[in-house]
């Protein structure tokens, strides 16, 4: 049912972006009580707002052509909406009929994706709010139907070490030593368990780390859950560490407080909000000159020591 005000809000067809942009749709959850919301995304990234208070439609754009716009126009156009906000910059939400409409344009070159996303309403840099995936009691509960019965129920320090290109990944073996580290009996999550996040062919990416503490104390997730399922079993973590990845913008979505190593790819536009950032020795600029297109087979993490992870996370768990 459409309520008294109604939203449409056109996400990005990237899931990655569309978790960084999420904190303006939770905004105007937070600041419109009497907004309902009809949601616009991909088949990659509308089903991250499946469980968004008063979600009166979620629309799933299955492809990008001319005919699927149309259809889409088809759904969309006997409404008069309160407001229309385009992540994607469309035409057609600017042949709808609105009160207001409020567009994203361009990102300026260096800006954080969080503070581009709030720039659609007009907000300023300071005000940009955090990343906010919404998650249901019922997604909470199937998620959490896989968490391990024995075990124990001690903190949960969740590793996201998957990534789509090798150029990003970082080696196993410095997510297991910093897990370790951690989850000692002498370690900041001492008794804690370990959450593994990520996709069925990340599996392999985490086979070492899934030794850092004993078996009945690893919660295994990887290939098991949807991204929103993901999203809610990461809130019951009380840290998180990964890779520049769909994982990791799921976490600080989550409100979990979130490390992630960096090296070929740019943490000043996609580190985690409000969380940490490491990497080596050499910047973004230095990783460009070498792969230009950020695109070959070169393991490029190998510089960053797990050490330095290792303190951005115990810093972080103090802050918290």
């Amino acid at each position: 049912m459409i309520g008294r005000f109604p939203i449409l809000y056109i996400v990005e067809a990237d899931a990655e972006d569309a978790v960084l942009s999420s904190g303006v749709l939770a905004h105007l959850v937070d600041s419109l009580p009497n907004a309902s919301f009809t949601i616009v995304g991909s088949a990659a990234s509308a089903p991250l707002f499946a469980d968004t208070p008063r979600l009166a439609k979620l629309i799933v754009l299955e492809r990008e052509g001319h005919f699927d716009w149309i259809a889409l126009w088809n759904q969309v156009r006997a409404t008069k909406w309160g407001l229309v906000v385009d992540m994607r910059g469309s035409a057609l939400s600017g042949k709808l009929r609105r009160q207001k409409r409020a567009v994203r344009g361009k990102d300026e070159p260096g800006v954080h994706a969080v503070v581009a996303a709030a720039a659609v309403l007009k907000l300023e840099p300071h005000e940009a709010p955090a990343p906010k995936i919404f998650t249901s009691e019922q997604t909470l509960a199937e998620a959490r139907a896989l968490f391990p019965t024995t075990g124990g129920d001690g903190p949960i320090l969740a590793i996201g070490p998957g990534v789509e290109w090798m150029g990003k990944r970082w080696p196993a073996e410095r997510y297991a030593k910093v897990a370790t580290k951690l989850l000692a009996d002498d370690g900041p999550l001492a008794g804690g368990r370990l959450m593994l996040v990520g996709e069925e062919f990340d599996r392999e990416s985490a086979h070492t780390i899934r030794y850092a503490v004993p078996r009945a104390r690893v919660i295994e997730l990887q290939g098991k859950l949807t991204r929103l399922q993901t999203a809610a079993a990461l809130s019951q973590a009380v840290l998180y560490v990964g890779a520049d990845s769909i994982w990791t913008h799921l976490a600080v979505a989550s409100g979990v407080p979130t490390v992630a190593v960096f090296g070929p790819s740019d943490e000043t536009v996609r580190g985690p909000w409000q969380g940490a950032s490491v990497r080596g020795p050499r910047s973004f600029q230095e990783f460009k000159a070498l792969d230009p297109r950020l695109n070959q087979a070169i393991q490029h993490m190998m510089d960053l020591p797990w050490e330095r992870a290792l303190k951005a996370a115990v810093k972080l768990l103090k802050a918290s």
